[in-house]
């Protein structure tokens, strides 16, 4: 029901034959283009704030331009940015745009290696110059670096530090231009090491560079770095020469899948998606490893290397339950068991009351649990029905069966999203006033006074859109009780990995557990939580500890939902409002692969993570509990 934010999506094409191939057997010398659209445009879900392309020529003469990029924000950045590439072509002749060896010689974006983004943020900043991808310009191509990327670092002070202690001095404050600017070094360095040694062999300066750029390996480039980086990653980059990478963070808190043939390698944030657009078999994609990186030289060959150590997996389950797209043949059926996992919790809250209950589902990213739902409920009811016709035995007679067999689940859909709330409604009583409107309601979709409904959601985080928006409305359909349940359990920590939920107070279990703390008279956890965290947090080895912990303590899962039951509802509500949560072993059973849970349990995989959220709880007593 309330829109997260997930932090980019990444797209990578190489060719490993020249264009002319393509044109022959696909038709066009644009194959690759047209793929990187597909690729971006199927996951226009994870960065609907802008979008940016790279490509480079491999073939390019020197005075030639051979690396190019185009970006663009806003909703529809990705059809801006690829009508400007194919502006470029508007005007020239048919003939000539026909033919590969004049696209290849003559055309901007008529290239071998490209790469696109797709950007959400989790910082709050915006504008075209925060778009990926980000280039680093230089007259050697071997150092001419773009990078873009899927990732939040949670130690951007630490990084910042091993810049300025090479002397450098970065013009801007930000993780994405310090990843570049340490790559950047990095590269130069490789390049000049290379340089040193075919000038100490004899070769002269035309022969030194094509020597470089036949042979520079990133690996060294990626092995100096990326062991300074803390969080979350899905890191890309090409140089000018052809030379591309990408490496997954140690703790595979972010995906990365990959398909190579003969004639194609291709790299994208989410596995389907590659299956889509390259009509290619699940068998055939192969997913980043935990600290690999993938790396293809100027020559075409592909080889992956384990550029950091693997560290304890911590897959992040929001890619499951939410972020990535339901059609992958793994998160399907994850998201269904999550359905299902809820039965016996919803069957419970409806006092098993299975003929006066409707179930329905908001928003349609919840359909998946929801089906999954409505497995579990149906196995229950068949259950039910063999116990009632063996109860009966013989004796059973034909209404008795009849009237048995009748028993059925009651789904509908009851709520559909009406309008979008405009962003220029800011005034406060106008746009809760219209926000209660964004949705419509299903008349007639339950007997009124008599049904329970039950609304599956694949989250509730701040509460927000149920309190002003769906509440209200369901209500106007008159239910006995309303029951809203979460594919998810209930998040209660910050992430800072590359969702844009960073602050405290944004989160309903949160204040729900302090709201309980007041209740109960045991304001002293809050304020002891704070002196322990504002202690530790000058202390940067002292990471472990995760005093916002102690908030939760005192308090069962089941203490919290009730509570944010209450929160949520109001006086001129009708129904009886209750809440249900998956539970975190519940969530584990269903995605066994991706344990990531720190928004949840505040177990932080990394050690910027737990300062970070010592920080928040800091941050939000300083600005809002004390004053």
């Amino acid at each position: 029901m309330e829109q997260l934010k997930h932090e980019c999506g990444v797209a990578m094409i190489r060719l490993l034959k020249p264009l002319e191939y393509y044109h022959q057997k696909y038709g066009t010398w644009m194959y690759a283009l047209n793929k990187l659209y597909l690729l971006m445009e199927k996951q226009h879900n994870r960065g609907q704030e802008g979008a940016g392309l790279a490509c480079v020529k491999m073939e390019a003469k020197p005075g030639e331009e051979y690396m190019f990029r185009e970006r663009a924000v806003g909703t529809s950045a990705i059809t801006e940015i690829f009508d400007n590439v194919h502006n470029y072509y508007r005007h020239i002749p048919a003939e000539q745009l026909n033919d590969p060896i004049y696209a290849k010689t003559e055309l901007p974006f008529a290239g071998e290696l490209y790469m696109g983004h797709l950007r959400y943020s989790t910082t709050s900043k915006s504008g075209l110059s925060y778009i990926h991808p980000f280039l680093r310009r230089n007259n050697w191509r071997t150092r001419n670096l773009a990078i873009c990327g899927n990732f939040n670092m949670t130690n951007v002070n630490e990084i910042f530090q091993d810049i300025t202690s090479t002397g450098q001095h970065p013009r801007h404050y930000a993780d994405t231009y310090f990843i570049l600017e340490q790559l950047g070094h990095r590269l130069d360095r490789e390049v000049e090491r290379l340089f040193n040694k075919y000038e100490a062999e004899g070769l002269k300066n035309p022969k030194i560079t094509r020597a470089i750029e036949d042979n520079i390996d990133l690996t060294n480039v990626m092995k100096k770095t990326a062991h300074t980086w803390d969080g979350g990653f899905i890191i890309c980059g090409v140089t000018g020469s052809g030379e591309s990478f990408s490496i997954r963070d140690p703790w595979g808190i972010r995906t990365a899948f990959y398909y190579a043939d003969d004639e194609i390698v291709v790299l994208a944030s989410e596995r389907p998606v590659i299956q889509t657009v390259m009509n290619a078999s699940m068998n055939d994609i192969k997913e980043l490893q935990r600290g690999e990186t993938l790396l293809i030289n100027s020559r075409g060959e592909v080889k992956t290397s384990q550029i950091l150590e693997p560290k304890q997996l911590s897959a992040c389950s929001f890619e499951r339950i939410y972020f990535s797209r339901g059609s992958d043949f793994d998160i399907y059926r994850e998201r269904k068991k999550l359905g299902k996992n809820l039965v016996k919790p919803i069957l419970k809250k409806i006092d098993y009351d299975i003929e006066h209950s409707v179930f329905s589902f908001i928003p349609n990213t919840a359909e998946v649990a929801y089906f999954g739902m409505l497995e579990g409920l149906q196995k229950y009811l068949d259950q039910l029905k063999a116990t009632q016709i063996a109860e009966k035995g013989h004796s059973i007679t034909e209404e008795e069966l009849r009237k048995i067999l009748s028993q059925r689940i009651r789904n509908e859909k009851v709520a559909i999203k009406d309008i979008k709330l405009r962003t220029f409604i800011a005034e406060g009583n106008s746009r809760n006033d219209l926000a209660a409107h964004v949705y419509d309601i299903t008349y007639g979709s339950i007997v009124p006074s008599e049904d329970n409904l039950v609304v599956i959601d694949d989250s509730i985080v701040r509460g927000t859109t149920l309190r002003q928006s769906i509440i209200s409305i369901l209500d106007r359909l008159n239910p006995k009780k309303i029951v809203f349940v979460s594919s998810s359990p209930q998040v209660r920590y910050p992430d800072y990995y590359g969702i844009d939920m960073s602050s405290m107070d944004e989160f309903i279990a949160f204040k729900a557990a302090i709201e309980l703390l007041k209740e109960r008279k045991q304001e002293n956890i809050i304020i002891d939580a704070y002196h322990n965290a504002k202690k530790l947090q000058p202390d940067a080895n002292i990471l472990s500890i995760n005093y916002v912990k102690e908030i939760y303590a005192p308090f069962t899962d089941e203490d919290i939902s009730k509570k944010i039951a209450r929160m949520l509802s109001s006086p001129n509500i009708r129904a009886e409002i209750e809440i249900i949560y998956q539970t975190i072993e519940g969530l584990h059973a269903a995605c066994p692969d991706h344990p990531g849970d720190w928004y949840f349990s505040g177990n932080y995989p990394t050690p910027g993570g737990t300062r970070m959220v010592n920080q928040a709880f800091i941050n939000y007593m300083e600005e809002t509990y004390f004053k």
